[in-house]
């Protein structure tokens, strides 16, 4: 028992110092009227399972890659922080109309825009998880799964929270439509610029 709950500290650990930024990023999704909570959610959920598939591979292969590359990611945060600039310079918005949310929920867009943006904003945490798991065994690895799989779903509620708090709620989402695409421009450069991807074109 004493071993199993040091796993499980590990794992909150890991998860928690990994993803204390992705909150802020949960927050601009769940304000922004384009999104639907429900994509939100299995945005989120694809984009962690990604980053722990990848990680779960490169320990049994024993694999190490370039951060330089794992940067390439950041351009995801930054196309889609672009593009939302956009549409926001057109007035392309959201509004109460279910037609509109209707429009909003139709095809996976949304969704992708969620998951990639998990995985550029998370594409350091494989030099994480990866060492991690090459230390644990097949069933370690499991319950670590598993525990992230609870810890994500309690970073999103705590997000969603927030979004719909009587007091702080409304105006997160009064504006935090308009802050969420400099944030994930901003993101983008960041990952670009701690992974050394620069390096690459300058070369």
């Amino acid at each position: 028992m004493g071993y199993m709950l040091g796993v499980f500290g590990v794992a909150i650990v890991v998860f928690a110092s990994t993803n204390v930024d992705d909150i802020f990023v949960l927050l601009g999704f769940f304000a922004d009227p384009k999104f639907r909570a429900k994509q939100v959610v299995i945005g989120q959920y694809l984009g962690i399972a990604v980053l722990y598939a990848v990680s779960v591979v490169a320990s049994f292969l024993v694999l190490v890659i370039p951060a330089t590359y794992i940067g390439l990611l950041g351009f995801a945060p930054i196309f889609f922080g672009l593009r939302r600039l956009w549409e926001l310079w057109n007035g392309v918005e959201t509004g109460d109309n279910p037609e509109d949310h209707e429009k909003a929920s139709a095809g996976h867009s949304n969704i992708v825009a969620v998951t990639l943006v998990t995985i550029a904003n998370g594409g350091d945490n494989i030099s994480i998880y990866t060492p991690l798991f090459a230390t644990r065994s097949a069933y370690e690895i499991l319950a670590i799964g598993c525990i992230f799989a609870i810890l994500a779903a309690a970073w999103l509620g705590a997000a969603h929270s927030l979004v719909n708090h009587p007091t702080l709620g409304a105006p997160i989402r009064r504006h935090g439509h308009r802050i969420v695409p400099f944030v994930l421009i901003a993101l983008g450069i960041l990952i670009l610029y701690e992974a050394g991807t620069v390096g690459l074109f300058r070369g």
